[in-house]
């Protein structure tokens, strides 16, 4: 070993994730059972010991502590278990012809593998039953089947065919729940590899498992259409309300019903974001299968490409629409709520205007109140001022003092009155300094 430095903590981990889900190696006369059941973000342990039980009854290793994929032979059938972000599929495999009847002609989808399962545990898996598909991959020596007996084989009117793989196998999917809850799928090989055929039909199942789980979002968006509707139709008028120029409406009750209409908007798209956003997923991961077929026409049979254009994508762009609508709302009620408290705003402002301006008058009126006080004031200061000094001046005549007390009494008022008002004007302008 070369003297490398240390390995990352993940190192190994990461570089496995790659290899982590292998395809299998089919080769024809192989026929299985296809489940993938809705078990949410938290079942994987419910899972992991569902599985290991049944690994217990046949003796099989079980699935290590951590994995989130396991293949395990049993015997009777071979199980491939995969998990996902909020779904599980189980595959069962055998390899064995096409069964037959008792007269010797061999009907497809005779004995499904799914019947070789114990029932018990079948009844027990957990999470809810999404999708589920029986799958026969025949080669060319398998009894023919021509274009007109496809309805029969498939029991269903209406479905897919086509060559795929360049031509190396040919296609046939109903994409239904027949009366024994299973869809079927019929893969003819002309010259398939066991690698190539083992990607082929996983292809094909991972098709059928991401459509119902694109189409999860479908109810959602179709039962949300007439609460967005009546959502809308609340938000135009409130948007009148705020449009029409004499406001009988209190605008703290506008913006009242505006935050109750914002929250019922965003507990909707709390309640659908996760779905859509999920459905936009497993819908590009089905057109992604699809590319890699690399489909090619049977004359008079539509593609598995023409069936999802057809029936898939008119059910996403509903989906789509809902969550675009559902978008052009939120947008709608942030654009009423900032122009109702730019109304608000503008309002508070005019009347803090006009506070201001009865301010500004009472103020105005305080100060000549308070020049007309000063005026008093000052006569009335000096009025006691030149009383006090007439006594004084009464006072020395009566004492022999040769003083005409009237005389100086007269001119004391103009001097006491002018001595007065300059002092006053000195306070009054000390304190606004001081202010």
């Amino acid at each position: 070993m070369l003297p490398l430095p240390a390995d990352h903590a993940r190192r190994r981990e990461l570089s496995a994730e790659v290899h982590a889900r292998p395809f299998m190696h089919l080769e024809p006369s192989e026929r299985l059972s296809h489940l993938a059941l809705l078990t949410g973000e938290g079942g994987i342990e419910a899972e992991r010991g569902h599985l290991a039980a049944l690994c217990q009854r046949y003796a099989a290793p079980p699935p290590p502590a951590a994995a989130n994929f396991h293949l395990a032979d049993l015997g009777v059938f071979r199980l491939r278990w995969e998990r996902h972000t909020e779904f599980a599929t189980y595959t069962f495999f055998v390899r064995e012809p096409v069964p037959a009847r008792e007269d010797g002609r061999r009907v497809r989808f005779l004995q499904p593998v799914i019947a070789r399962v114990p029932h018990d545990w079948l009844a027990d898996l957990p999470g809810e039953l999404l999708a589920a598909v029986h799958l026969e991959l025949e080669g060319a020596d398998a009894p023919p089947l021509e274009s007109e007996d496809v309805p029969a084989v498939l029991a269903a009117d209406n479905f897919a065919g086509s060559l795929v793989s360049g031509g190396a196998a040919t296609v046939w999917m109903n994409f239904a729940i027949n009366d024994d809850g299973f869809g079927r799928v019929v893969v003819r090989s002309h010259a398939l590899k066991p690698r190539q055929a083992g990607r082929l039909v996983q292809r094909l199942l991972e098709i059928e498992t991401y459509r119902m789980m694109a189409l999860l979002a479908l109810p959602l968006a179709r039962s949300g259409a007439p609460r967005l509707t009546e959502i809308g139709e609340r938000l135009t008028g409130l948007t009148r309300s705020l449009a029409d120029d004499r406001r009988d409406e209190d605008g703290r009750a506008l913006l009242g019903r505006l935050t109750d209409l914002s929250a019922e908007i965003e507990q909707l798209a709390a309640a659908t974001s996760y779905r859509f956003g999920a459905a936009r997923a497993y819908h590009a991961l089905v057109q992604r299968r699809i590319a890699e077929l690399r489909e090619g026409r049977i004359e008079g049979q539509q593609t598995i490409e023409e069936f999802m254009e057809r029936r898939l994508s008119p059910a996403m762009r509903t989906c789509e629409a809902a969550g675009e609508r559902l978008e052009a709302l939120s947008q709608r009620v942030a654009r009423a709520s900032q122009l109702l408290r730019t109304r608000i705003d503008v309002e508070l402002a005019a009347q803090n205007r006009d506070l201001l301006r009865s301010m500004d008058r009472r103020a105005t009126l305080q100060l000549r109140l308070q020049e007309t006080v000063e005026g008093l004031s000052v006569a009335a200061i000096t009025y006691y001022a030149v009383g006090l000094f007439g006594y004084l001046v009464k006072g020395g005549k009566a004492g022999g003092l040769p003083l005409p007390a009237e005389t100086l009494t007269a001119v004391a008022v103009p001097l006491v009155a002018a001595a007065v008002w300059i002092g006053m004007r000195r306070v009054r302008r000390a304190l606004e300094d001081a202010g």
